[in-house]
């Protein structure tokens, strides 16, 4: 019987490796072992009770005010004894954080085959997003099973050298969690709160926008919010010391700004199904988001993610003040345009990413 390991460690990469382990799981063909990483702590619990996930190994190397070089060295060094006890016939890593790269590296050390889900997204700009764009061209060098989420990610893939043969498109197990997580009769004191208002979902943590981006972001949207009276913007504030300056300094003492602890992924999905629009720096979001049809304003430079641009569900922004400034109040005033980002057609899948991932490591093919 083949033995799968999944190896995982912060709060995104649990919503969308959480429907793949439920899905091997289910399957009698293979033996499925998580392993975490506690790279993130307190919001990984959040994800994993949500989708009842248990970890048979939790190496909990998170500690405050670490560094990447710690995470990676916690990670490979705790890693190194599990595989070594499970001897997994592959080893499936998500996306770009460190802990993937890190469980990568640690595989290809140990000449254990790496699968690689969520592969071939790229900016080509190694800076950004950092150290994101890094971590993921690095594990494509090393994977031996691509799960794209597109064609467009198969195609950069592809012209990298790739084997086109090791590649496959399975459309974004993101769209598979929504799936277990929205549901019609959720409620929230939250969402009390923003009853008869527009709600505007907000997330903004990442590291290259740590100080003066951040504070540019809060003061465009501050000034939005503060010209419409029935706008009311809730923000899951991360746990990260910088980026709470950064909130509290900015964004407080506006009673239309809600800035909360970080929300369990349950109540976030509900949050963005009854959102008017949404306002993030994530990765995750923009393929969440077409599929409830909410227009999202990307606080970055680059994205990724092109093709919800190209379908018009997304709209980089950046983060310029007057920019975020214009961008939101357009999609406030312009009904048109507000229409047309949230009818876009969802480009990142319909579902069943995990069923078609399970199906190419058990059978060897897919539906697709």
């Amino acid at each position: 019987m083949k033995k799968i390991m999944l190896v995982f460690g912060t709060r995104p990469e649990a919503i969308k490796m959480c429907p793949l382990v439920k899905e091997l799981k289910s399957r009698s063909q293979v033996e499925t072992v998580v392993c975490v990483t506690g790279q993130h702590r307190e919001m990984l619990q959040q994800v994993l009770d949500a989708f009842e996930v248990t970890p048979d190994y939790n190496l909990a190397v998170m500690h405050q005010g670490q560094t990447l070089f710690e995470v990676t060295e916690r990670v490979m060094e705790g890693l190194r004894p599990v595989i070594e006890k499970e001897k997994p016939d592959v080893v499936l890593v998500h996306g770009d954080t460190t802990t993937t790269f890190a469980a990568a590296l640690t595989c290809f050390y140990m000449n254990v085959p790496v699968g690689h889900v969520e592969a071939g997204l790229r900016t080509y700009d190694i800076s950004a997003p950092y150290p994101e764009e890094f971590n993921r061209e690095a594990v494509g060098i090393l994977a031996k099973y691509n799960f794209a989420p597109t064609v467009n990610a198969r195609a950069n893939l592809i012209k990298e050298g790739k084997n086109p043969d090791t590649i496959w498109v399975t459309g974004n197990t993101a769209i598979d969690a929504l799936g277990t997580t929205v549901v019609g009769d959720f409620s929230h004191p939250d969402l009390d709160w923003a009853e008869g208002s527009r709600l505007v979902i907000l997330t903004a943590h990442r590291r290259e926008n740590w100080g003066e981006p951040l504070y540019s972001i809060f003061r465009g949207i501050r000034r939005v919010v503060e010209e419409f009276p029935d706008v009311k913007v809730l923000y899951p504030v991360h746990l990260n010391p910088l980026v709470r300056k950064a909130a509290e300094d900015t964004l407080s003492g506006c009673d239309r700004i809600r800035i909360t602890e970080p929300i369990d992924v349950m109540a976030f999905h509900n949050f963005l199904a009854r959102s008017y629009m949404i306002l993030t720096d994530s990765g995750g979001i923009q393929e969440e988001a077409p599929s409830l049809g909410k227009p999202v304003l990307v606080l970055r430079e680059v994205t990724e993610r092109p093709e919800g641009v190209a379908a018009g569900t997304l709209r980089i922004v950046g983060t310029d003040e007057e920019n975020i400034y214009r961008a939101f109040k357009a999609l406030l005033t312009d009904e048109e345009l507000y229409d047309a980002m949230s009818n876009a057609e969802n480009p990142y899948g319909d579902g069943f990413a995990s069923k078609r991932i399970a199906d190419i490591l058990i059978k060897g093919k897919t539906n697709i």
